[in-house]
């Protein structure tokens, strides 16, 4: 008899837990819950419209095209996390690119492609590229940028996106189209070009690649644009306030000759360690000897 009451009260306290748990769920949900930023909706994405990239349409009548395209856009487009870093850093990093791209007479949506290659980060891949443009050290040696245990300028931002539009318009040359250089830029200028001869291909549309990465490149750029300029089709609320801010606020320091420790060169001029790494990411090391007598030009952040 005993034991039939005590589990009766057990059975009646575990209800009473359950009903206080939905109600505070439902009460959080009310108070918590903006109304101006409704809950994301999973849906399909339509592809029945014109999608571009440097001027260059994509042959949406041609049904591999689409599925490949809709590939990438379901991807990015539920790839939350790195969909947002990227708008996010983009209010930072694009403002740096765009002029250099214009400088160089290349088209703007070439920005889209650091954005495929590093998320907008000064990230090192398994390979060894390096970099918000992620060039390799031959490929950083031919373009000029320099590369040693001091300084690295794949890691210099202006530098590299000048590098990599001077890459990108010789293999547009050599390919024919931006489309083409794009994927070279990711499969290697040889292979693209050996491939197409191969397979008598007359665009990168054509061709059939054993490398899935370098395939699926072009389309991934394509939807990052998508993704980026048109956030709210997709349903991505981010108030202006959260995005990151331009690094803009410096003075420059001319360096000419050697540092014993950027830890004391940082102290000396008002800021520390983090911060001159931060708008110096080309100092790769805690000092620069600079033999040659080379003139660096150091930000400092006011």
């Amino acid at each position: 008899m005993n034991n039939v009451r005590n589990l009766l009260i057990l059975n009646i306290l575990l209800a009473s837990g359950l009903v206080f748990m939905l109600i505070t769920s439902f009460k959080g949900d009310d108070e918590y819950t903006d109304a101006s930023s409704p809950e994301q909706i999973v849906r399909s994405i339509d592809l029945d419209r014109p999608f571009s990239f440097c001027g260059e349409q994509l042959p949406m009548n041609n049904f591999d095209v689409q599925q490949r395209l809709d590939a990438e856009l379901l991807r990015n487009v539920y790839y939350h996390s790195a969909t947002i870093l990227s708008i996010k850093r983009a209010n930072a990093i694009f403002p740096v690119i765009e002029p250099i791209l214009k400088e160089e007479g290349v088209p703007n949506d070439l920005k889209y492609l650091a954005v495929a290659e590093s998320n907008l980060s000064n990230v090192i891949s398994p390979s060894g590229a390096k970099g918000v443009w992620q060039f390799m050290k031959s490929a950083a040696d031919q373009y000029g940028l320099e590369v040693n245990t001091e300084v690295d300028e794949r890691y210099d931002l202006e530098k590299a996106t000048h590098a990599a539009c001077k890459y990108l318009k010789a293999q547009r040359q050599n390919l024919g189209s931006w489309v083409a250089a794009a994927a070279a830029y990711n499969g290697g200028p040889g292979r693209i070009s050996t491939e197409m001869s191969k397979q008598r291909a007359k665009t990168f549309f054509d061709l059939n690649l054993a490398a899935d990465e370098t395939m699926r490149y072009p389309f991934r750029i394509v939807a990052i644009k998508e993704v980026m300029e048109h956030p709210e089709t997709y349903e991505y609320v981010i108030p202006k306030a959260h995005l990151y801010p331009e690094m803009n606020n410096y003075k420059v320091v001319t360096v000419k000759g050697p540092v014993a420790s950027w830890g004391d060169f940082a102290a000396e001029h008002g800021t520390s360690y983090r911060m001159l790494k931060l708008y110096n990411a080309w100092l790769v090391d805690s000092k620069l000897t600079n033999k040659a007598g080379k003139s660096y030009e150091i930000r400092i952040p006011k």
